[in-house]
């Protein structure tokens, strides 16, 4: 802190000012580091009271005062000092003693009061008035009986004994038992008991008065008091016998006709009037010239009227009145409200300067008015006079002030409803500025927010105080900017640029003072990304994300907590921890109902903090409804009502209500009803002869919740059965029989013991009578009908009560037969190459014998018509439903011929089938080749090989071979095409290629109509062409299995290929590359061959190959084909009609084995994928040879065919 004196000051810095100033009449509160009056702070109540089960009782009095006051106490006006009684125990630097409860305290009884006093002055506490109760006691007596003629009034006395208020009694027998009251017998306000008149019962022993005190928790009993009600003598008439006399009313309480009544504001009114007489008066209240208060109240059967927390506008004149058909007596009740003292003007502590008009003001009211008396540092102000002083009504006068005239001035008002005491300290003085804020204290503020800078000031007089900012002689100053009157600055909004050093000067004619403080202003923190309001299903996880920026400066102080509705949710991620916060996410595992509620994100700083709440809401399935109530029991029906449980925020869409009977599935809940999700009864339709119980559960978009707890259990009387059975169908499985059957009634349904079902049926053609049996299963069957004629059937349902109600007719057939003719005139139009449609003429409805089905088309492809052997294929089927006369048959193979027929079904099966009627389809275009290989690559030129489409749906009229340029770049070379018009042409050579250039092939096969689909090869020239010169061995039979090539070079690489003799372009069948063995290697298997035994075991073998070959075709033309017959065609069952099966030994792939033979022979470790044109590959595309022109078909289906070898030698240069 840094303390300047110099007035000059005031002029060097041009300042705003603000001038804190102490008027005469202002409260003060002047810091300890001043010197000061004596003030008292803490005292105890105005009444002490030493309760028995208290361990102590302190009196309290503590102070405050510069110096530190000192303390002394008088009792009941005389000088008092606990230090001086061992017993009471004092605290230091306090003083408060305590009186300790362990003895007799009544020494202690009396009127206390304290007296806190410095070298400046005394202030002076209330007074405390210790109480010592005594314990309250009923007198010991012998109280004689109370004796009374039977309807006269009499009073039973209580007294009770004084004690510490509240006190409450009670009239209550020996037995504790209350003695009853009514309008006849009631308590006054007293205590005592009141009998408007006696009666007989009112006799007895045990009357006993309790009179409780609660504080003090004592109750008391009084004497029991006899009663004795003497009734009228027995020799009177019968009609005066026990009769009472009829009297006008009298008042018991109060006596006189009139009384007055004070209270103090806020107290409770009471008055009461008990009256006797007979028949008893009725009481009744009013105020005179008024209406009774609203918020008055009669009770004790209106005999006591209540006004609680009275004020003056309820004092005034009352009235009761007590009447009977006899008479009537009145009691006026005069009420005053007084009103104990209360400050009109309080006398305040002051601080003024020397030579200043001091003015003490004190005035109080009351009723009645208060007495005020003053006192200057305790002692009454006439025995402490002054000459500067005077007083003046409620008004003390100081005039020309000096500092001697510091005083504790205190002013007493009292009446006879209590006092008021107050104590002022006048002090008078000059002081320079202090300071009391600490130098040099560090404030931060956020960016957008205000911050108030403190600069606490004492001084008399009062100080000028100003602000200033980095030791600059300008002013703080602007609407941004308020200096306050305890001389703190204010910025309403900071920015960034008022971050600083300020300086606070505070000055007066005594002095001057200045301290600085330095502010920082910081980035606000902000929350970024805020939770929306979430609902999430029970037992699920929660994800609440909240992300926040703040200043960087607080990297170690931020703090990003959660609150789940208003309380911080302690993370102490255990295992047992449902809440885990990462990355500003809280999540809540295995929600609960307890995690709904509104949570809070809380980003905070040191110095700010901001918040975002969400509502997040738990969804689950309804609880179960509550107090299910059945009630308008009827013999078939009930109502059900229950209390919906908790929606858990999901709305109950339905209620599902349950039944469970004893009888036929006990403990088996089945649904009876459903009702929507705003009702809570529901009316339910029942069976009779069942012993139910129910049961409801809700239904929201969660799910379906758990079922309530079941009803009591209510049993419906039997009755005759309310429904018939229902889905009664006819059949017939036999011509000349019809089944009828139906869905049995549920057991539930019986209604009754004793169920039976009557089957009634009649022909409906002709007219005849029902004729009627009772069965008790739910079929019967009707023998010896006509086949498939209408009938009438009717069941209904029979049980002791009676019959169920009159059964609908149904209308059925007996049983079904084979239809017996098939459709007529069945032509087939050709709509194109695989879609033919087919038309006959309806089979008339007397030839179907039963219900039409429809119509089934069988169809089989006989030969394709660019093959001359015809072959039953497969047969197919299409059913039509209905009455149809037409359909389109497709999928069919073009160039083919077919053969179909016709015929309808009913449900006893298939008719007979139309004549087979024979159709062809017309050209396609052919399916695609199943083989495309590049076979030989050089460096102009590409050979390419392929076999025939295995469909060519039509005549083979060549194909179409197109190939372009595919090099690695964006553009593609022309297309070239090359028409081949031999469709026995399998290979074409392509020349004029560029060298090391990347080609695709694309070859279509081509018929009249068209071209079928594109397959395509893709390959790369050569750089150079290799040598060699080829070389043809002499024609092999296909029977051979192996050929031996002779003459060849030791390690040599050769290329070996077998050709047909009749191929074009000398294209072949297999190729693969070998290389034979050095020479000392193949010396040995050479010299191995051309042994005589060696050549002759070879030849044997191939004897024996070529016997077995002529066996089995020998074999196979002895067998040839098995006969189809016709009959088998037309077979009108679809089950039983099959396919004209080649015979076994016809020709096959067994055809091709010797040329896979020879493959092996000549390959030895080739594999079967090195090669682009073995038979092999041909295999893996799933090649068909057969006899209708296809690949192998065309060169090896004749025996006598050959084939040739060829070799190509390749010079290798051993290693």
């Amino acid at each position: 802190m840094r303390l300047q004196s110099s007035p000059e000051l005031a002029t060097v810095l041009g300042l705003i000012t603000c001038v804190c100033v102490f008027h005469t009449t202002t409260a003060i509160d002047i810091p300890l580091e001043v010197e000061q009056l004596p003030t008292i702070t803490a005292q105890s109540p105005s009444s002490l009271i030493a309760f028995p089960f208290d361990e102590s009782f302190p009196m309290m009095c503590e102070a405050k005062g510069n110096p530190e006051p000192e303390f002394r106490w008088t009792k009941n006006g005389q000088e008092f000092d606990p230090s001086l009684d061992p017993r009471l125990m004092k605290e230091e630097s306090s003083g408060t003693f305590v009186i300790p409860n362990n003895g007799n305290l009544t020494e202690y009884q009396g009127i206390y009061r304290c007296y806190a006093s410095n070298k400046l002055g005394t202030a002076i506490s209330k007074e405390i008035e210790f109480i010592v109760p005594h314990v309250p006691k009923f007198p010991k007596e012998t109280l004689d009986p109370v004796v009374v003629e039977e309807g006269q009034p009499f009073t039973l006395k209580c007294n009770p004994p004084k004690g510490i208020p509240p006190l409450q009694i009670y009239w209550m027998t020996i037995n504790l038992q209350h003695i009853e009251q009514d309008e006849r017998v009631s308590m006054g306000l007293n205590g005592d008991l009141y009998f408007s008149h006696a009666v007989d019962k009112d006799s007895r022993r045990d009357y006993c008065c309790f009179a409780a005190f609660p504080r003090i928790r004592t109750i008391v009993q009084k004497t029991a008091m006899s009663v004795i009600v003497k009734t009228k003598k027995s020799d009177m008439s019968p009609e005066s016998a026990n009769a009472i006399l009829e009297r006008k009313p009298s008042l018991l309480t109060p006596s006189t006709a009139r009384s007055e009544t004070q209270l103090v504001k806020g107290e409770d009114l009471k008055l009461e009037c008990i009256a006797e007489g007979f028949p008893t008066p009725q009481v009744t209240w009013v105020k005179m010239g008024h209406q009774l208060p609203i918020k008055a109240k009669v009770e004790n059967h209106g005999k006591l009227l209540i006004v609680p927390r009275v004020e003056q506008e309820d004092s005034g004149k009352y009235m009761c009145k007590a009447k009977n058909g006899l008479g009537e007596a009145v009691h006026y009740f005069t009420l005053k409200v007084e009103e104990p003292p209360e400050w009109v003007i309080e006398p305040e502590s002051q601080l003024s300067m020397i030579g200043s008009d001091v003015h003490i003001k004190c005035s109080a009211s009351g009723t009645p008015q208060p007495t005020v008396t003053w006192r200057v540092n305790g002692e009454l102000l006439q025995g402490a006079p002054a000459a500067n002083r005077k007083v003046f009504d409620d008004t003390i006068v100081l005039h020309n002030a000096k500092a001697s005239d510091s005083a504790v001035y205190q002013c007493e008002a009292s009446n006879n409803h209590g006092t008021l005491l107050s104590n002022a300290n006048i002090m008078i003085m000059n002081l320079s500025p202090m300071i009391l804020t600490k130098e040099g204290e560090d404030y931060t503020a956020v960016e957008g927010k205000g911050v108030i800078m403190h600069c606490n000031v004492f001084s008399s007089p009062p100080s000028t105080i100003t602000w200033s900012k980095d030791d600059s002689s300008e002013s703080v100053e602007g609407p941004r900017h308020s200096i306050h009157d305890n001389g703190s600055l204010e910025i309403y909004t900071v920015e960034k640029e008022d971050t600083g050093q300020y300086t606070c000067l505070a000055k007066n004619t005594e002095g001057s003072s200045a301290i600085d403080a330095m502010l920082y202003v910081k980035d606000p923190t902000r929350i970024v990304v805020a939770q929306e309001d979430l609902q999430i299903l029970i037992g699920t996880t929660a994800r609440l994300s909240c992300l926040a920026e703040y200043d960087k400066s607080f990297s170690n102080d931020f703090e990003l907590l959660w609150e789940k509705d208003d309380m911080k949710i302690a993370l102490n991620n255990t295992e047992n921890s449902r809440y885990f916060v990462e990355e500003g996410i809280l999540q809540i595992i295995n929600v609960s109902h307890r995690d709904q509620g509104v949570y809070t994100c809380v980003a905070q700083t040191p110095v700010d903090r901001d918040t975002a709440s969400a509502l997040l809401m738990v969804l689950d399935v309804p609880d179960a409804p509550e107090y299910l109530v059945l009630s308008e029991h009827k013999s078939k029906s009930v109502k059900l009502k229950w209390i919906p449980g908790d929606d858990h925020n999901s709305s109950t869409t339905e209620f599902i209500i349950e039944y469970e009977e004893s009888q036929w599935e006990p403990a088996n809940w089945k649904e009876l009803l459903r009702v929507p999700g705003n009702h809570n009864s529901a009316v339910l339709k029942l069976h009779g002869h069942v012993d139910y119980r129910f049961r409801v559960s809700g239904l929201n978009a969660v799910g379906r919740g758990l079922p309530s707890r079941p009803t009591e259990r209510y049993k419906t009387p039997p009755a005759a059965p309310d429904k018939n059975p229902q889905n009664i169908k006819i059949e017939g499985h036999l011509p000349h029989e019809m089944d009828i059957n139906w869905e049995p009634l549920l057991p539930i349904e019986h209604n009754g013991p004793g169920l039976e079902y009557k089957v009634s049926y009649r022909r409906q053609d002709v007219e005849e009578d029902w004729k009627e049996h009772m069965v008790k299963r739910h079929s019967f069957v009707v023998k010896n009908t006509p086949t498939f004629v209408p009938y009438e059937i009717k069941i209904q349902a029979r049980n002791h009560q009676g019959w169920g109600p009159e059964p609908k007719i149904v209308t059925g057939y007996s049983g079904e037969d084979f239809p017996s003719a098939a459709p007529d005139n069945v032509a087939v139009e050709v709509m194109n190459s695989s879609v033919v449609k087919v038309s006959w003429t309806r089979v008339h409805k007397d030839k179907l014998h039963g219900h039409l089905g429809g119509y089934r088309i069988n169809w089989w492809r006989l030969r394709s018509l660019a093959a001359s052997k015809k072959s039953h294929g497969e047969k197919h089927t299409l059913t039509f439903p209905g009455d149809q006369s037409h359909a389109t048959v497709p999928g069919l193979k073009p160039f083919s011929e077919y053969s179909l027929i016709v015929m309808t079904f009913n449900g006893r099966g298939n008719g007979p089938g139309s004549p087979p009627l024979s159709f062809k389809t017309p050209e396609g275009v052919p399916e695609k080749n199943p083989v495309f290989r590049v076979t030989e690559v050089q460096k102009h030129t590409v050979s390419l090989v392929w076999a025939p489409p295995l469909e060519p749906n039509g005549i083979l009229t060549g194909y179409l071979l197109e190939y372009q340029l595919i090099n690695d770049t964006e553009e593609v070379g022309p297309l070239q095409t090359v028409d081949i018009n031999n469709p026995n042409t399998t290979k074409w050579n392509l020349r004029d290629l560029e060298p090391v250039s990347k080609y695709k092939f694309y070859l279509r096969s081509c018929t009249t109509v068209g071209c079928g689909p594109v397959v395509s090869e893709e390959c790369t020239t050569t750089l150079e062409t290799s040598e060699g010169l080829w070389k043809i061995s002499e024609a092999l039979n296909t029977s051979k299995t192996f050929h031996i090539i002779d003459g060849l070079d030791p390690g040599t690489e050769y290329t070996v290929r077998l050709i047909p003799n009749s191929w074009v372009d000398n294209s072949s069948i297999f190729e693969d590359v070998i290389t034979t063995e050095f020479t000392g290697l193949a010396s040995i298997h050479g010299g191995i061959s051309t042994k005589g035994w060696f050549i002759g075991l070879m030849c044997a073998i191939a004897l024996l190959t070529l016997i077995v070959l002529i066996a089995c075709f020998v074999n196979r033309n002895k067998g040839g084909k098995y006969s189809v017959k016709e009959k088998e065609d037309l077979h009108p069952d679809v089950e039983s009609q099959g396919m004209n099966d080649d015979t076994f030994c016809e020709y096959s792939d067994s055809d091709e084995k010797p040329l896979k033979g020879s493959q092996h022979s000549l390959s030895r470790e080739i594999k079967a994928g090195d090669s682009g044109d073995s038979l092999v590959d041909y295999g893996e595309e799933d090649v068909q040879f057969n006899e209708d022109g296809s690949f192998i078909g065309e060169y090896a289906g004749r025996k006598e065919k050959r084939v040739s070898a060829e070799i190509k030698a390749t010079i290798q240069t051993p290693a």
